[in-house]
């Protein structure tokens, strides 16, 4: 198992974010999801932990055969998935990634939202940690992105809120931005078949973090959109998403229960799972001779969002 910890900051607050989350993972997932293909919903509902308490239960299917790799459709199913299961205790989550064809390869995450610069320490208290483990940084404005996910409107070195006023972030804008907080988030991920173990999850890790740059990416670039959202209108606004991309994909949508009761601000639901973003068609490191993999420092790219955005806005 190779374990990782991921910060990512962005100029918003945790209880900001709430609604972005939100809106981001819906948007997201129906713009990457077509016919036959896509993120399927299956549950959605509330969830009560003994430890956490109240938050919200999501189960997910990503369908994934046509954007996988030639490599990869060559020793899959025709119809492959990937299940994620997301216990949200916001600013508290928890997700498991595993994959019926593949019994021995899962992906876990922790994560915990905090308004501040990134520069809490061991906030996991894990006991899965033994030892030291990389933790490392993703900087949504500098860091590097493939360059086919590029598009100039949401590069957050160019991108100015209209709403907010912030933005575009300039070099050292962790340092010195306010409003500021962190998704810490604790990566674990086990591919136990012998001689590839280490090759695959370090090549996992490496397609997990571009998905968390993406991801944190949109949710600035897409703040004007979602500012001012209460909770409830975000809510509307993930069942109607759901339930389009569900037919999108050909499936039949599933009864989503959303709990519509205040809760605590430590205990507020929100779906805790990353953007799905397409797999590259390039062979792995430990599948072809090494060679560059075209980077852009930028934003990536999306698709347009269709008429349900029209439809969520006119109510």
């Amino acid at each position: 198992m190779l374990i990782k910890e991921y910060r990512i900051c962005m100029p918003l607050t945790t209880e900001e974010y709430r609604v972005g989350q939100l809106y981001t993972i819906s948007k997201h997932s129906h713009q990457e999801s077509e016919k036959g293909e896509g993120v399927e919903v299956v549950k959605n509902e509330p969830h009560e932990d003994p430890i956490h308490g109240h938050g919200q239960f999501t189960e997910k299917r990503v369908h994934l055969s046509s954007k996988l790799p030639s490599w990869a459709r060559a020793v899959t199913p025709r119809i492959f998935y990937i299940t994620e299961k997301a216990w949200n205790y916001y600013p508290y989550t928890i997700t498991e990634y595993t994959c019926s064809f593949l019994p021995k390869f899962s992906i876990y995450i922790e994560t915990k939202y905090e308004d501040n610069c990134g520069d809490s320490e061991n906030i996991f208290h894990s006991d899965k940690i033994l030892g030291d483990h990389e933790v490392s940084f993703l900087d949504i404005a500098f860091d590097e992105i493939p360059e086919r996910y590029y598009r100039s409107p949401e590069d957050p070195r160019f991108f100015s809120s209209a709403k907010t006023g912030r933005g575009p972030l300039q070099e050292g804008w962790r340092q010195h931005t306010k409003p500021i907080m962190c998704s810490y988030k604790l990566v674990s991920v086990k591919f136990e078949v012998w001689g590839l173990q280490t090759r695959v999850e370090q090549f996992v890790h490496k397609v997990i973090r571009d998905i968390l740059l993406i991801g944190h990416r949109q949710a600035f670039a897409w703040v004007d959109e979602w500012c001012g959202m209460t909770m409830e209108e975000v809510r509307r606004y993930e069942r109607e998403t759901q339930e389009a991309t569900n037919e999108l994909v050909g499936l039949v949508a599933p009864t989503v229960a959303v709990s519509e009761v205040g809760q605590p601000t430590a205990t507020h639901s929100a779906p805790a799972s990353a953007p799905s973003t397409p797999l590259s068609d390039d062979t792995p490191d430990f599948l072809a001779p090494p060679k560059t993999r075209p980077r852009k420092k930028s934003a990536p790219e999306t698709l347009t969002l269709p008429a349900l955005r029209e439809r969520t806005g006119a109510e």
